[in-house]
Parts: structure tokens; C-alpha cells; sequence
């Protein structure tokens, strides 16, 4: 593992409204509201400066990546986003050639703002399309709709986006298999380097959970969803595009940097409303409303910006790295798996993992202690039934006491 975090993740809280399928933490500004109107938006960024300039630099080298999540960052100014971007480089510095993502919906910029975040340093997008149909969107409750989409890719296409993702969404309720097909196809059209394509999780608390129950209708069953999965990897590693991580595939040099740091189990700092740090095996969580954030910063600047939470357990480490790191294509390194554990915990996960590598979802080469050289999924069946992989390893570690590092 890294020993110093090269990438920082920043929560933007704003949304236009809440999807339904919506558990994130966020704060609903309305359909008219932005950066540049709305006065909330001005405190939070002002709060969020403060977080960043208490938060202790950890990293020997510049920032590699920084990821502006959310929420709608796109609903920032650019002033704003100028304004977060400078305190960052102030407090821990960002290298020349740093990956800077933001996620962007359709509706939410235009094609003055698109241009002055790439002045600002943006250098990759992320498009939040979720669906090419409108009817799909209503459903869902998202503000924009397929017109917004093409107008969007337009102005990235004008402005010559160098890298630039789009997101898509698939099990949406009243969505059928047809349906998903129009949708890879329409997709591919726009020349996306990226994907992202996430299974709907109908989560508590959302309007989908006071809906509808997982597998009833108009929600399509889990069948229908596998056929889903299988059919955008077989469509999209077809036009070219690298499976490489469980929902996300890229054009050569396009794969998304900043992810990787997290599917790597690297560190990295969090900033910001709901946003979760990992530094120094520790791992902090911000409250997720605007009102326990606030006081938490200023605890945050009493303390001299020291956490207290304790380190995270080495059976949790490896519990961690099996969860994100079995997510990408080339899984885990065998001498990162021997830095995680003893030959008894691999001999106890050697044999949870057995009727897995029988049913051909697990991949493991080299098997013994001494020669394990990769731990990873096979694709899609292993990505596919990933859950199911990591649910048996889960059992027979939690609570293990053969753990060191």
C-alpha cells in the first residue's frame, strides 16, 4: 500500500431534487438555484475550505487525482470551484498532470461553465445520463432528460474533452431487456472513453423503498438483471472497451484514476458533507447534514485537526482489500495477500474460496501459501456473482484471530 495518500475526494451535497433511487447525502437547492445564486452553496464551500486547510498534509508528493463528487458538482460556480481547487493546492499541492474528475448532470451547465471548469483544471468528466429514455428518467425522478444528454455531449465534444465518462443504469423499474439494449447502443453513439454501469440497489429511505419490494414489479427480476449485466459486457468489451473494475469499462488510457486508488485499498482524504477519509489505516466518516458538518469542522479545528478514531484492525484490513479488490479485473497480487495474513487465515480463505474456483468465478494463480501469484474474478460470472464470493470469504474470517501483518 501507498504509504501517503495522492488523491483527495470532495463532496458536493447539491442537487436540483432527489432521485428516487437517491441515498446519498445530500441538500436540495430546487430546479432554479445554483453556485451562483444561492447562498447555502457560498457557506458550504466556505466551510469546506476551512475542513481542507485544518486537515494535516500527509502526502510526500503533490495530488495525483482529486474527484469532485456528489451530489450535483456541476451546480457549483466557477469561482467556487476555483476557490476549493486553490485551497487544495495550497494545503497539499496537485501535480501538473493530476487526474481532476467532476461529475456533471445534463440540465444542471452550460457551455460557458463547461469551459471555465476545464480553465479552472478540470481534466475528466463524469455524466450522470442514468438512461436514454424519458420516461425512464420521469420514473427515476431525475431533472434532466435525453435532450439535455445530446446537448451536454455536444458542448463536450466542442470543447474537445480529452477524457470524459458516462454513467448508465440498469434493473430501473419499467426497464426491460429491450429497452437496456437501445440504451447500450444509443450510448455507444456518443463516443464515451468511459462507462459506468451500476445495477439498481433499492436502498431504505428512498422513494423506490416505499415503492416497490426487490424482485417485485414493474422492477425487473434478478434474471432479467443478470441478462442485463452479461449483455453490456459481452456489447461493450465487443466495441473495444476494458472491463476492468465490476461496473466500469474504458478505452485504453481512459481508465478512471482516482477509483482505482480506492479499489486498490490506497489512502486518500475525504472532504466534505457524508464524505469518508482513509489515512493512516484510519478511516473517518463526516456527518451527513449541513448542520452536524458545520459543528463537526469546528471540532475538527479545536482538535488541530487530529482524529480520534483507532487504526483499522489488520483482519479488517483484509477483509477491505478482499471487498474492493476482487471488484477489479486484475484482482489481488499474491504478496500484498501475504502482507495481510498468515498461512493459517489463507488455508481458512483457500478453502471458503474452493467451490467458487470449481464453478469457475474464482481465478487463483498459484496455490500455496508460498506461490499465490493473483486472486482474482472471472468475467462477467465472477463479477456477476461477486456478493456471493465475498459473503463466504466474510463468514469464515469475521471474528478470526489468525491475522497478521
Amino acid at each position: 500500500m501507498i504509504a501517503h495518500p495522492a488523491s483527495a475526494y470532495v463532496h458536493i451535497p447539491f442537487c436540483r431534487r432527489r432521485c428516487f433511487y437517491c441515498d446519498f447525502p445530500i441538500s436540495v437547492l430546487g430546479n432554479h438555484q445554483r453556485g451562483e445564486t444561492s447562498g447555502t452553496v457560498e457557506r458550504y464551500v466556505a466551510l469546506l475550505c476551512e475542513e481542507i486547510a485544518t486537515t494535516p498534509k500527509l502526502n510526500e508528493y503533490p495530488l495525483q487525482t482529486i474527484f469532485f463528487g456528489g451530489g450535483t458538482p456541476s451546480l457549483l460556480s466557477v469561482p467556487q470551484l476555483e476557490t476549493i481547487l486553490t485551497h487544495l493546492d495550497r494545503r497539499f499541492g496537485i501535480d501538473p498532470t493530476a487526474e481532476i474528475s467532476m461529475e456533471m448532470d445534463p440540465g444542471t451547465f452550460d457551455l460557458a461553465h463547461l469551459r471555465g471548469y476545464l480553465a479552472a483544471g478540470i481534466t475528466r468528466i463524469s455524466l450522470g445520463v442514468q438512461a436514454l429514455n424519458d420516461e425512464i428518467l420521469e420514473s427515476c425522478g431525475r431533472y434532466h432528460r435525453v435532450a439535455d444528454v445530446y446537448r451536454s455531449v455536444d458542448w463536450l465534444h466542442q470543447v474537445a474533452m480529452p477524457n470524459w465518462s458516462l454513467d448508465l443504469i440498469s434493473g430501473l423499474p419499467h426497464q426491460t431487456i429491450t429497452d437496456w439494449e437501445i440504451g447500450l447502443s444509443k450510448a455507444i453513439a456518443l463516443y464515451p472513453h468511459h462507462l459506468s454501469i451500476y445495477d439498481l440497489t433499492v436502498e431504505p429511505q428512498t422513494v423506490f423503498a416505499q415503492r416497490y419490494q426487490p424482485g417485485d414489479q414493474p422492477l425487473p427480476t434478478d434474471e432479467q438483471t443478470a441478462t442485463m449485466y452479461r449483455l453490456a459486457q459481452a456489447f461493450l468489451t465487443a466495441q473495444g472497451y476494458d472491463h476492468y473494475e465490476v461496473s466500469n469499462y474504458a478505452q485504453p488510457g481512459h481508465q478512471c484514476q482516482h477509483n482505482l486508488t480506492y479499489w486498490r485499498n490506497q489512502p486518500y482524504y475525504g472532504f466534505g458533507l457524508g464524505a469518508t477519509s482513509y489515512t493512516q489505516f484510519q478511516r473517518v466518516s463526516r456527518p451527513r447534514t449541513l448542520a452536524t458538518y458545520a459543528q463537526w469542522v469546528k471540532d475538527f479545528q479545536v482538535a488541530g485537526g487530529i482524529h480520534t478514531e483507532p487504526p483499522t484492525p489488520p483482519l479488517e484490513q483484509l477483509l477491505d482489500r478482499l471487498m474492493v479488490g476482487l471488484r477489479l479485473k486484475e484482482g489481488i497480487g499474491g504478496d500484498e495477500v501475504r502482507s495481510l495474513c498468515d498461512p493459517t487465515t489463507w488455508a481458512t480463505l483457500r478453502a471458503a474460496l474452493a467451490p467458487h474456483i470449481a464453478q469457475g468465478w474464482v481465478m487463483l494463480e498459484g496455490d500455496t501459501w508460498d506461490t499465490p501469484q493473483r486472486l482474482l474474478l472471472s468475467d462477467p460470472e465472477g463479477f456477476l456473482f461477486s456478493n456471493v464470493v465475498l459473503s463466504d470469504c466474510f463468514g469464515v474470517l469475521e471474528g478470526f484471530e489468525g491475522v497478521e501483518v
